[in-house]
Order: structure tokens, then C-alpha cells, then sequence
């Protein structure tokens, strides 16, 4: 068993998030509605403040895809990416990720976001893997429903735990750099938590405890 470092993608390897991004490229082409683009960015707030049901959330957003092919998806995103979120990677980020591969370590991409953009993402940054959630898809058209659970907080310690154990990696000697409080279970969950670029609730949650707080501003 050999240890890792896990990292959030949202504001923590991204100075942005990168579903605002998504969302206003959508409504720029016309896939999604006005209403559909003013309910995203609500949820999009409600997950900035921890106070998102992600299930519900999930599939009101998916339930927009039901019907598309993976396959076509897949190559929205990856024009998507490289368009408008690669020139937001963080600059302290690359810094650390290389710190980190100095140290002999695996790097791995650990997010909630689709498993399309957490794909192009960990290809960009040349990481190790990625962990994300995780889409319905049925004779190669998405469902409009989520696998569960989603790679959100609880939900994000069990998909970790699930790879570290397909690939011998041990948790409890671990990394896991990440900006959002609803990640507090995965950062209980590693060796060595690393918050970045903290919303209010981790700062103050951080200090109590002693954890590094990293500004990759």
C-alpha cells in the first residue's frame, strides 16, 4: 500500500468553477433554456454554500442530456474544456503537482463533476486518474439518471475508497487538497488534508483543526 494525492477540481486545481463555465457556454448555444441557465446558476450558489441536495441537483441537470448520446457529450465537453476552462488551471496548482510527483506520489483527480470533464481534465495535467461521478448511460445514450452515489461528499469517500483499493493505495497515509466544506468527509478520511482557497465554513472548520490552508490565488 503506497499513499496519494487527491485533488478537488472546482477553484482548487481551477481558479474557477468550472459548471458556471458549462453553464453559460450552454445557454450561449442555445441547448438550454433561460429558465434551465437561471436554475443552474441557483444550484450553482447552493453548492458554493454547502447547502445543495446534489441528488436532486444531478438530476434535474442530467434529465436535460436524456435522450444524447455519450459519445456526443463526451466531444461537447472536450471542446468545452480546452476552449474556455484549461487557461484557468491555477499556476500554484501545476506548482504543486509537481511538488507532489517530486515526492514520488500518484496524483489523482477527485471530483463531482461529469466523469467526461474529469477525463479531458486529468489528460491536461497529465494526472495519474480521475474519480468523478458517474452517468446512466444505456445502449450508449445517457439516461437522465445518476450511478450512485454521486462522488459528492460521502459519496466522495466511497469512490475513493473503492480506487485505493483497485490500486493499493493507502488512504490513511494520503493527500487531499480541496476548497469546499462539503468535502469535509474525504479530508477527515486522508493522512495529510490540504485546504485550498477555503470557503468560510472550511477556513474556520480548518483553524479549529490545524489544517494547512493553502491560497493558490
Amino acid at each position: 500500500m503506497v499513499p496519494a494525492a487527491f485533488f478537488d477540481l472546482d477553484r482548487t486545481l481551477l481558479t474557477v468553477n468550472s459548471g458556471t463555465l458549462w453553464v453559460q457556454r450552454e445557454r450561449r448555444l442555445r441547448r438550454i433554456s433561460l429558465r434551465q441557465a437561471l436554475e443552474a446558476a441557483a444550484l450553482l450558489v447552493a453548492y458554493r454554500l454547502s447547502i445543495v441536495d446534489m441528488e436532486a441537483a444531478m438530476r434535474k441537470a442530467l434529465s436535460v442530456y436524456r435522450g444524447v448520446s455519450e459519445a456526443t457529450l463526451e466531444a461537447w465537453t472536450r471542446e468545452w474544456y480546452h476552449a474556455e476552462v484549461a487557461r484557468h488551471v491555477s499556476a500554484a496548482a501545476r506548482a504543486e503537482l509537481e511538488a507532489v510527483r517530486g515526492r514520488g506520489l500518484a496524483c489523482v483527480l477527485l471530483t463531482s463533476s461529469s466523469p467526461y470533464a474529469a477525463k479531458v481534465a486529468s489528460e491536461h495535467l497529465a494526472l495519474d486518474g480521475f474519480i468523478s461521478s458517474r452517468y446512466g448511460v444505456k445502449d450508449g445514450v445517457l439516461t437522465g439518471e445518476p450511478d450512485l452515489p454521486i462522488c459528492y461528499g460521502q459519496g466522495k469517500v466511497v469512490r475513493a475508497e473503492e480506487y485505493a483499493a483497485e490500486h493499493a493505495i493507502d488512504l490513511n497515509a494520503s493527500l487531499f487538497y480541496t476548497d469546499s466544506y462539503t468535502d469535509l468527509p474525504m479530508l477527515c478520511r486522508v493522512g495529510e488534508p490540504r485546504v485550498v482557497n477555503p470557503d468560510l465554513r472550511l477556513h474556520l472548520h480548518a483553524r479549529r483543526r490545524g489544517w494547512p490552508i493553502l491560497r493558490w490565488r
